[in-house]
């Protein structure tokens, strides 16, 4: 069954109203080092996954600046089925996938074994953190409900 809400406005200004978390998970986001691209990928994935409107919109902004195609951008709601990721870009997107998703079963070994073929072991590190970051924002951002720019 299909539940169907009507958009809410913001409930509050988060960043207002508790600053200095707010700053620090600005600054932790700033100390992620993966490649821009990379990273908006999976921003962007992650952020369709939670149902975040207002991180899809503002990655997917993001991620066109910094060179990316429309129909990528598009296909990563679906990018299981899309020929446009090299190994390495599906190797990350699965790994977002699972640790978004981490109650269907935690991060099973084969997705983590991809992955770690793909990236050196700092790389890894950073890709980890960059998807935990994001989740946290889109947590935020879900229940705060921040509104997408127009």
């Amino acid at each position: 069954m299909t539940t169907v809400t009507t958009f809410e406005r913001p409930r509050i200004d988060i960043a207002g109203a508790a600053p200095r978390p707010y700053r620090a998970m600005v600054a932790l986001g700033n100390e992620v080092e993966l490649t821009p691209g990379l990273r908006e990928l999976v921003n962007l994935r992650v952020s369709v996954i939670n149902g975040c409107a207002y991180c899809i919109d503002m990655h997917t902004r993001v991620a066109r600046r910094a060179g990316e195609t429309e129909q990528r951008l598009y296909a990563v709601a679906a990018w299981h089925e899309a020929p446009f990721f090299d190994e390495k870009e599906r190797a990350a997107l699965a790994l977002a996938d699972a640790v978004t998703l981490i109650s269907d079963g935690h991060v099973p070994r084969e997705v983590w074994d991809q992955a770690s073929s793909h990236f050196e072991p700092s790389e890894l590190a950073q890709l980890v953190w960059a998807i935990a970051v994001i989740n946290a924002w889109n947590r935020i951002a879900i229940t705060t409900r921040m509104e997408p720019a127009p």
